[in-house]
């Protein structure tokens, strides 16, 4: 069974289906940021550096959008982006 056809099937379950929409906006800013990364040309090393951190860190601030073990601070985040020369837009959409 491949990834898809494996995260297929967990989706047709509606409580990982509830769980995973939830992760929605993490995962938008993490493919958001990686993008901006790609567009860049800047490894995580060259990001590190200019942030005045280790590699080992921005590979943790990548992997944990995804896994959602650790939610970065927002100074963090703009930090990451301001590397890439960037900048965050957060906006509240009320539910009706």
């Amino acid at each position: 069974m491949t990834h898809e056809e494996l995260k297929e099937k967990a989706l047709n379950k509606t409580s990982v289906r509830n769980e995973y929409d939830k992760l929605e906006p993490e995962f938008t800013l993490l493919k958001e940021m990686l993008k901006a990364r790609k567009k860049a040309g800047l490894s995580q090393s060259q990001i590190a550096k200019k942030m005045g951190t280790k590699p080992p860190a921005i590979a943790r601030l990548e992997s944990s959008l995804s896994s959602g073990k650790h939610s970065p601070s927002l100074s963090t985040i703009k930090k990451y982006l301001e590397a890439l020369n960037c900048r965050l837009e957060i906006k509240v959409i009320h539910n009706d």
